[in-house]
């Protein structure tokens, strides 16, 4: 029987403990075109499962002696190839290269065969649409032998992350950059809490045609408003500055969840080759949940905190930061100071953030073009320093900008807890006695 790298894989899956180790958690049985190979490596599949450990030619024979789906002749041809495995003396590293390849190969060749068979019409439980993602899964095949992290032998590579600086997408306002250290890093999710008409969709909006004007690829998903209105947004903010990729696209209210938004960036990345380096999603609170098939049965808390957590996990999947917003409770909305207790809907929501700040906006703060910033929580840095400060606004333009340090100075004491100046806002907000406000 001529040595092949199927006969080769089997061998090594008997006699190399290492190398089954790594490879066998990764082959498929529908990698093996010949049958009497599938049926060998189900066998040691099953045995590695049930026994962890390897099995032995004679433990394979007996166990191939019990299968009822064999005739007499594959019975021969399948104990004649147990019988032919041996340990074969080849380099470690090239065997797991060469077998990552057989497997790379087999799963595209495989996902080609899906894909002709759903446009031919003989898949019935699947369309067309299931293809990007079939053909994604497939050229994803991948070893990856890392199973946690050895405390003291990992110690090395530690020392290096502590000291490795950290990837992240800065704002272009200063206290933003300071209360995060330096903007948003991979793999979060960040939430602004504001009331109705504040500013939610416009601060989104102004980071995304800043994401835009650093180069980077920007992916914007809305449930509220359509497409082209988004667009319009940022091209107010932009005005031509940019070297990045934007794509922005719509969902009906309530319709779209994580699994929607997974599928829209794997067919982005094969039919435009586009990979977002930050997600904004308008808004958190109209994304539907995948784990629960409508809100009726299920109460707000558990609801809300579902699709907090599903798209936290979208962020760490596709290693990048999403940024999303939130309403207030009808309480917060009136209230002049608001926590995290003012979050609508559910608690589970600020649990889950790794970042929360309030946009707190009243009639007198929109004459000084101004809006209210209040951290809420802060995984990035102390939550405490510069808990408060303001930014400028300029609706007309969708444009957010630094106010001057003489005005923030006023504001802001020491970088510390905030105290408002002599204004008169500054002093009802102090006695606690402004009660007009809409955060």
């Amino acid at each position: 029987m001529n040595q092949t790298i199927e006969k080769t894989t089997l061998s090594n899956l008997v006699f190399n403990e290492d190398y089954c180790r790594i490879v066998l958690p990764f082959i498929k049985p529908d990698y093996f075109d010949i049958r009497e190979e599938r049926v060998v490596f189900e066998e040691i599949t099953s045995f590695v499962d049930k026994y962890k450990k390897m099995p032995t030619k004679v433990s394979l024979e007996i166990e191939i002696e019990n299968r009822k789906d064999l005739t007499e002749v594959e019975h021969g041809q399948v104990v004649a190839l147990i019988q032919s495995l041996n340990p074969d003396e080849v380099d470690f590293d090239w065997l797991v290269d060469t077998t990552e390849k057989f497997c790379k190969d087999k799963a595209i060749y495989n996902a080609v065969v899906e894909g002709i068979s759903i446009i031919d019409g003989k898949d019935k439980k699947r369309s067309p649409d299931a293809i990007p993602s079939i053909l994604t899964d497939a050229l994803a095949v991948s070893f990856n032998n890392a199973v946690g992290h050895d405390y003291f032998d990992d110690s090395d590579k530690r020392f290096e992350f502590y000291h490795k600086i950290e990837e992240r997408i800065p704002f272009d306002l200063d206290f933003f950059n300071k209360i995060t250290k330096g903007g948003l890093p991979t793999k979060t999710l960040n939430i602004a809490l504001a009331g109705t008409g504040v500013g939610k969709s416009l601060f989104m909006c102004h980071m995304a045609a800043n994401c835009l004007s650093q180069g980077k690829n920007v992916l914007y998903i809305t449930l509220e408003m359509a497409e082209e209105r988004i667009a319009e947004r940022i091209d107010a903010n932009l005005m031509n500055k940019t070297s990045g990729k934007l794509i922005v696209k719509e969902y009906p209210t309530a319709s779209a969840h994580s699994n929607h938004f997974r599928g829209l960036i794997k067919e982005l990345a094969i039919k435009r080759t586009f990979k977002p380096d930050i997600i904004f999603i308008d808004y958190l609170n109209i994304c539907a949940s995948s784990r629960f098939k409508g809100a009726a049965n299920v109460n707000s808390y558990s609801y809300i905190k579902s699709v907090a957590e599903e798209l936290r996990g979208l962020a760490v999947e596709c290693n990048v930061p999403i940024m999303s917003a939130t309403q207030t409770t009808r309480g917060g909305f009136t209230s002049t100071d608001i926590g995290l207790e003012d979050t609508s809907e559910s608690f589970g929501l600020p649990a889950t953030a790794d970042f929360m700040f309030a946009l707190i906006s009243n009639e007198e703060m929109e004459e000084l073009g101004q809006i209210l910033v209040k951290q809420l929580k802060n995984r990035y840095n102390d939550p405490t320093v510069n808990k408060r400060f303001v930014i400028g606004i300029d609706r007309s333009k969708m444009l957010l900008y630094d106010v001057e340090m003489k005005e923030q100075d006023d504001l802001v004491d020491n970088g510390q807890e905030p105290v408002f100046d002599k204004t008169s806002f500054g002093v009802k907000f102090k006695e606690n006695k402004y009660d007009d406000f809409k955060v």
